[in-house]
């Protein structure tokens, strides 16, 4: 049996331990070569020219040659105008990229011994680059789509007596939330093409109010090409959705797969990362930010082939 690509060399190729023993000049080097893949050329922030721009020694920034623009290492990215040492942000780095189910603001705080909204404001800051990088495209092929809520319990009393029915929308929590995820399976010829490459290709999830039909039906007609293959469940939600597509359901109370072989595993899987992060990592997710932690498990799972240096690259860029 051959061995998965997590337990192998290949996927380690980025170690926190070598990002901690850096020195200030490596840490500079190493960050110039991650963003501009070349040691001597930079590409300007503003005209977008790669040249080897002059370089002014004593404020370690650049010059274009083209627009006369000065910018340093990290102008135009998600670490401008940084405080902190570089390394101290590349370690950041390291170790968000290592944490598979994520990692709390606490957690990266006591990493890095620094304050806890230090730590909060540039975890955050990673996330939303995971935003930047996320692509709006047609999902084609056989999509996977379910929702999951979140905030849904308020904490009941503590008498019984005193306890209301939560069912009823009037004792539901106001700041109750769900997400919903759409997930693109790797067509026949790519798994035929690399065996590999099994399970979902593309990710994208939509913080929303409640999973409802008009809701679903504005979120498939805006990312999912007309006449796919849609997996659901039994959910009314998804009813409308026969119309344009080719709709295929599962009947979570019976089984988890039906004899004609439909499952919603993808979107499952997904949630089984999230609710892993929330319950075990984070504990506590606010509306405000519930967008930037479902792109980031959409990231996580999108990338879970890719080894970390790779992962970590694209967050430096």
């Amino acid at each position: 049996m051959a061995q998965h690509f997590l337990l192998s060399s290949s996927a380690r190729k980025l170690s926190p331990l070598k990002i901690a023993r850096l020195s200030d000049a490596d840490a500079f080097s190493l960050l110039h070569e991650l963003r501009w893949r070349s040691e001597n050329e930079q590409v300007c922030p503003k005209c977008g020219v790669q040249h080897q721009a002059y370089f002014i020694s004593t404020r370690k920034q650049w010059r274009c040659k083209h627009c006369k623009r000065t910018f340093s290492i990290t102008s135009g990215t998600i670490f401008a105008n940084h405080k902190l040492p570089l390394q101290t942000y590349l370690f950041a780095i390291a170790l968000f990229v290592n944490a598979v189910k994520g990692i709390s603001a606490c957690q990266l705080s006591r990493d890095l011994n620094v304050q806890y909204k230090t730590a909060f404001t540039l975890a955050h800051k990673i996330r939303e680059s995971l935003i930047i990088q996320r692509e709006l495209f047609p999902l084609v092929g056989e999509i996977h789509i379910d929702g999951t809520y979140v905030h849904s319990a308020p904490r009941p009393k503590n008498k019984k007596a005193e306890r209301v029915d939560r069912r009823l929308k009037a004792n539901t929590n106001p700041n109750k939330r769900a997400v919903l995820v759409m997930r693109e399976r790797y067509s026949e010829q790519e798994r035929a093409s690399n065996p590999q490459l099994v399970g979902a290709k593309k990710t994208i999830t939509f913080p929303i109010l409640s999973e409802n039909t008009e809701t679903v039906k504005k979120l498939a007609t805006a990312y999912i090409e007309p006449n796919s293959r849609i997996h659901a469940d039994e959910n009314s939600a998804y009813d409308e959705l026969m119309v344009n597509y080719d709709l295929r359901r599962v009947n979570h109370q019976h089984e988890y797969r039906s004899d004609e072989g439909v499952t919603n595993n993808l979107a499952e899987s997904y949630f089984a990362r999230f609710k892993r992060m929330y319950y075990g990592q984070v504990h506590k997710m606010s509306n405000v930010y519930l967008d930037n932690y479902a792109n980031e498990v959409a990231y996580r799972e999108d990338t879970r082939k890719l080894d970390n240096l790779t992962i970590g690259a694209v967050l430096d860029n």
